[in-house]
């Protein structure tokens, strides 16, 4: 294992309490479970590749009353650490970078529900859980892999999707990861937001934050918040595209952290059979829960 200064090569997953995680994410687990959040700590919660930057940069926008320039103090990374992030992302793990934070703290995780550290919930943090629909998080996992030479080797398109509806990938099942925040969402206080919607309508959604943050904005700053959170602009923020992360991890000619955004871009990469395939198996998976998924508008 390369010492905390050194880029990883190409990770294999490692199980961690039964879910699959990358080795350099798994190494340190155990400071990651025991980290203990402030009450006034905010966390932002998704499955890969589901709109967690987008809620990121919509927070701090929100908490510095709409000041762009204030948001590009630092990358979002620094910004709002990732909770479980291994050192070669930022020169120091998730949980040091938060340590040198004085609360509040806004910091995101793609841990399922389940191994969030129990603080979040003993000590009733906020959580904003942003989910996006299985078949375009699919495509998004798969490209994100590919240019992310640190994670796991991502294969073949179509052995990939089977890794997908098995839960063989980082982070585990899509499936259990957005059952587990919404079957807890009502107990624990969580903002669930969806993907689709926020495209949809991004100021309707921004406005379901500013409010679950108790936070009470002018319509013109919201109005500004929209505009600079469009796919667009963050696409050519450069402390939010993620081109502050050297290329020999994310090397972005193969394919851009921010790729399309788009609700349905699926269709452009599973077949007829492989989209028949998937549905089958996600009705299987599903069917206990009512969770009001749209694959396009």
């Amino acid at each position: 294992m390369p010492d905390d200064q050194t880029v990883p090569h190409r990770a294999l997953l490692v199980p961690v309490k039964g879910i699959p995680l990358p080795a350099h994410f798994a190494k340190d687990f155990d400071a990651v479970s025991a980290f203990c959040p402030h009450p006034s700590d905010l966390l932002v919660a998704s499955y890969p590749k589901s709109g967690t930057t987008w809620i990121q940069e919509i927070v701090d926008l929100l908490l510095h009353n709409g000041d762009a320039e204030s948001c590009r103090r630092a990358s979002i990374i620094k910004r709002n650490p990732f909770l479980e992030a291994p050192a070669h992302l930022c020169q120091r793990t998730g949980v040091a970078l938060l340590k040198e934070m004085d609360p509040p703290r806004v910091m995101k995780t793609h841990l399922p529900f389940q191994l969030v550290p129990v603080g979040f919930w003993e000590n009733k943090c906020k959580t904003i859980y942003v989910a996006r629909n299985a078949k375009d998080t699919l495509v998004s996992y798969y490209y994100f892999q590919q240019m992310n030479l640190s994670g796991p080797e991502p294969g073949p398109w179509e052995g990939y999707i089977q890794k997908f509806m098995r839960g063989q990938l980082g982070w585990g099942s899509w499936y259990d990861h957005v059952k587990g925040y919404w079957e807890e969402r009502e107990k624990r206080n969580i903002l669930f937001l969806f993907y689709e919607d926020m495209k949809e309508n991004p100021r309707r959604e921004v406005e379901q934050i500013m409010k679950y943050l108790d936070l009470s904005l002018s319509d013109d700053v919201i109005s500004r918040i929209v505009e600079l959170t469009t796919f667009e602009n963050m696409k050519e923020n450069p402390m939010v595209n993620y081109t502050f992360i050297p290329k020999t991890v994310f090397d972005q000619s193969i394919s851009r952290f921010m790729r399309k955004g788009d609700v349905g871009d699926w269709k452009n990469y599973l077949t007829a059979e492989q989209s028949a395939e998937f549905d089958e198996d996600y009705e299987k998976k599903m069917k206990q829960v009512n969770i009001p998924f749209r694959t396009q508008f």
